[in-house]
């Protein structure tokens, strides 16, 4: 009796397919910083923003939270913009299973404009995004996303969001405006939002994140082959090649204001595809790849 127990438990066992529900998305994310006099009392001379930097996991507030005491990593980055420190917090909760990856975008090197991190990958197991970047100059300020979930309450990835970010004071500088000398706060004090002089309370600026490519982990190997060269072009021929197992539907190309260049929705069932772009001026480009199967790709093309 128990022999032939087992042996319908191997075979229900052998008998079931592997099932992949496990997935991706890739994300556009924008800083859009409107720093100003008006607004923030006064702009102080190098006005700038230190990298934004972050992480993506699945704890909440696993490197920062408003009320709670900073940490080594966040404290540094508010006084001084240097990363390295909390670089290493967020690889001790990646081998801690905690934590998926490190982001590492650029900085702004005034007090207003973009920043730009392109194709952040972000995991169905760990969809929550932190980010933070030091308001420079300053006694100890940031701006910071705690936590966000870029899933909806279905489980399914967010294709649009728009968020107002504010300053707030990690608690470790007693400064009370821009360019306050040095002067630790002891003991420490809690991450707070900081609505009196100069900020006002008011957002500093404004983050978009966008949705670019959301997919099953298994369709991967085939997305990630899809190749756009020569890269940069020089001769007026681009090819998109390895599409093999991949249907294209339209190929869409959109220069650097983001306006419609070049539009192609005919003959694209073929193993390469060879787009004609000589009349197309110098720069940069995004080439949208939409697909039957896995929706829209972006690949980045430089023509010279």
């Amino acid at each position: 009796m128990n022999k032939t127990i087992l042996l319908i438990v191997w075979l229900v066992i052998f008998s079931i397919k592997p099932c992949v529900s496990q997935s991706i998305a890739n994300y556009d994310i924008t800083f859009t910083s409107i720093w100003n006099a008006e607004d923030h009392n006064s702009v102080p001379p190098n006005a700038h923003w230190s990298k934004l930097v972050g992480a993506t996991h699945k704890t909440a507030n696993a490197f920062l939270q408003v009320g709670n005491l900073a940490t080594t990593g966040i404290k540094n980055i508010a006084e001084t913009g240097t990363n390295d420190v909390f670089n290493g917090e967020v690889t001790t909760a990646v081998a801690a299973g905690e934590a998926d990856k490190y982001i590492d975008g650029p900085n702004l090197g005034s007090a207003t404009g973009d920043i730009l991190i392109s194709n952040v990958e972000v995991n169905k197991d760990f969809p929550l995004l932190t980010l933070v970047s030091m308001i420079a100059p300053s006694p100890d300020w940031v701006i910071a996303l705690n936590g966000y979930n870029l899933l909806d309450t279905e489980g399914k990835w967010k294709t649009s969001v728009n968020l107002d970010m504010f300053a707030y004071d990690a608690g470790t500088d007693n400064g009370t405006d821009y360019a306050s000398p040095n002067s630790v706060t002891s003991p420490f004090q809690s991450i707070s939002m900081i609505n009196g002089l100069p900020i006002n309370g008011k957002k500093m600026g404004t983050l978009s994140i966008t949705l670019v490519l959301a997919t099953k982990l298994d369709n991967l190997s085939l997305i990630n082959n899809i190749r756009v060269y020569p890269n940069p072009v020089s001769n007026g021929k681009v090819t998109i090649g390895n599409l093999e197992e991949i249907s294209l539907t339209k190929v869409d190309v959109y220069n650097s204001l983001g306006l419609l260049v070049k539009s192609i929705g005919k003959n694209l069932k073929q193993n390469t595809l060879i787009i004609d772009v000589q009349d197309l001026s110098p720069g940069i480009y995004l080439v949208k790849i939409a697909t039957e199967q896995y929706k829209t790709i972006t690949r980045k093309l430089v023509i010279k």
